[in-house]
């Protein structure tokens, strides 16, 4: 019997998919195989020697720590693209609610309650405030062609922007994806010079931190409208309030609402509705479950963030899954007290991810003992042997 610990309400057609059998769920597992985790902070958590796996349901991973998990030999597993569906429609909606200045017109409305027979004349005299452009024939930059920024360029191209996209590492699958319509960039520089609008949808890393800044705004069109659905950890925020106060700016949409966003001219914050959507969360919780279910059981990884994607079938009596350090010379160290034990190797897979590497064994023979012998070799973190 596995335990599997939620550390925030997954839903149920997500852990419904969990064999009863095989599987217990709660939230206070003690020394769970896995966890279940959407937004609760893991960093303080302590890591149980039971612990094999990780799965957020949903994208960013910054509420888990991925360096102490890869040293424990613990999978961490995201779910790319099973919200994209619903941060898509929310970006579309920015773009609507910068341009025409929905929500300001909508606190104004407020203001003329009382007024009786007055409103309908008070509302002609005093739409014109609220005038603002339509998105039709307008220049959009999509920095991020992922799963959600794919989606993001070609709805934007259909109701008729002209969307340009900039991804250096635009995989061939998301490239298979992208309308003929959207225009392929090689810099984020053309984006800032070029758009009327520009949304974010790249990662929280090191260097996409603060990417928007006081110079990368210098060289935007002082009418530019830039959203954020992404990270606010993408944007220098002092640099955003200046250039909304000196008219470097017309309008930021951000689903990360600050304390000094708040009620600031030009700024439209939303409290992270972004995968906020019982379809994106049964998405997520189904996909995660997925993940968590062919790794325990087959040894299989898919959409990890701190271990290569790699799947086989076992044709043999037995599956040994190893991670180790993605050191030179290591794999042959690994392979070596199989063979010396008797088994023969019908099949293997090894890929390594920055510093760590998973390799899986196909095997037949007897595999007494093997786990315990590769535990003892230099650079191996976690052992696994399936049957």
């Amino acid at each position: 019997m596995y335990n599997i610990q939620t550390l925030n309400k997954i839903a149920a057609c997500g852990t419904d998919l969990l064999d009863k059998s095989k599987y217990a769920v709660s939230d206070d597992a003690a020394n769970p195989d896995a966890i279940l985790v959407r937004s609760a902070s893991m960093h303080e958590m302590e890591l149980g020697s039971n612990l094999l796996a990780i799965a957020r349901a949903g994208a960013g991973v910054n509420n888990i720590p991925i360096d102490k998990c890869s040293e424990k030999g613990i999978v961490v597993f995201n779910t790319p693209g099973a919200n994209a569906n619903a941060v898509k429609e929310l970006v579309i909606a920015g773009l609507l609610l910068s341009s025409r200045k929905i929500p300001a017109s909508m606190e104004w409305i407020k203001t003329l309650k009382g007024k009786g027979d007055e409103v309908g004349k008070l509302v002609e005299k005093g739409k014109s405030q609220f005038v603002g452009p339509e998105i039709m024939g307008k220049k959009l930059g999509v920095i991020g062609l992922g799963a959600i920024g794919i989606l993001v360029a070609n709805a934007a191209a259909e109701l008729g922007m002209e969307v340009y996209g900039a991804d250096p590492f635009l995989s061939v699958e998301n490239a298979l994806k992208l309308s003929g319509k959207v225009h392929y960039v090689k810099s984020n520089k053309e984006i800032f010079e070029k758009c009327d609008y520009i949304t974010l949808h790249v990662p929280a890393l090191p260097d996409t931190k603060g990417m928007i800044n006081e110079e990368a705004i210098a060289s935007m069109k002082k009418t530019v409208r830039l959203l954020n659905f992404s990270r606010d950890s993408l944007v220098d925020e002092k640099a955003i309030l200046n250039a909304l106060a000196n008219g470097g700016m017309a309008c930021y949409v951000t689903d990360f609402a600050t304390d000094a966003l708040i009620g600031v001219d030009g700024v439209i914050a939303l409290p992270h509705l972004g995968a906020s959507t019982p379809e994106s969360e049964d998405n997520c919780a189904v996909m995660a479950v997925k993940e968590i279910v062919d790794y325990i059981e087959n040894g299989n990884i898919k959409n990890s963030v701190n271990l290569p994607n790699v799947e086989m079938s076992i044709t043999g009596n037995a599956k040994i899954c190893v991670i180790h350090k993605n050191s030179e010379g290591l794999l042959n160290n690994i392979t070596a007290p199989v063979s010396a034990a008797g088994m023969n190797i019908e099949n293997m897979v090894s890929k390594s991810k920055k510093d760590y590497a998973y390799t899986c064994l196909d095997v037949k023979g007897d595999v007494s003992g093997i786990e315990a012998s590769l535990k003892a070799v230099a650079g191996v973190v976690a052992v696994r042997v399936i049957k």
